[in-house]
């Protein structure tokens, strides 16, 4: 076949290669969320726990 019978535009994209990339960039997506959610609860580690639970180690010790 000739190469200039079907010319392809610059911007069309293969199906498959669609579909790659868009799952692609939504792993990274998740794994961006992850790495700030994974740093929020380093940086301050007691806001995950609950308040009640708190407050009943609390009155556990008086």
């Amino acid at each position: 076949m000739d190469p200039t019978a079907f010319p392809r535009r610059k911007f069309e994209l293969d199906v498959d290669l669609g579909f790659a990339l868009f799952f692609f960039f939504l792993l990274c997506f998740f794994l961006l969320v992850a790495i700030v959610r994974c740093a929020q609860m380093v940086l301050d580690p007691y806001s995950a726990i609950s308040v009640t639970t708190h407050q009943e180690d609390d009155q556990t010790e008086d």
